[in-house]
């Protein structure tokens, strides 16, 4: 079982930036993707960006330019870097991660991952 803990949410202004954590523990062997998801109330949740374990990467349309996901292997931590950050992208943001799974060639699915975090809140509003 691998647990999965977020952190870095907050209150931002439009154009401000956040870095979003997500540390993992327990079971962290055999994970070959991991990836951050969001979900704005009444909206289904969608794919931001993924980061495969050969460090192929991809990004939702919405976020590419402005956003930027890394890992760090030795301490099992995601990241994800939010620059630019506007309205649209207030949202509760989940970490997720793909154990024994591959990511399905540089799509986001969710439906790849079976481990998730309890989500971070992001809000950029003025």
């Amino acid at each position: 079982l691998q647990e999965l803990v977020e952190s870095g949410g907050g209150s931002v202004q439009p154009g401000g930036s956040l870095r979003l954590s997500c540390r993992a523990s327990g079971y962290t062997y055999s994970t070959y993707c991991r990836g951050w998801f969001r979900q704005a109330p009444g909206k289904e949740r969608e794919g931001v960006a993924i980061i495969d374990s050969d460090a192929g990467i991809s990004y939702a349309d919405s976020v590419k330019g402005r956003f930027t996901i890394s890992k760090d292997s030795a301490d099992n931590t995601l990241y994800l870097q939010m620059n630019s950050l506007t309205p649209e992208d207030t949202a509760k943001y989940y970490c997720a991660s793909a154990v024994g799974r591959y990511c399905s060639g540089g799509s986001i699915v969710s439906s790849d991952f079976n481990a998730w975090g309890q989500g971070t809140q992001v809000t950029v509003s003025s």
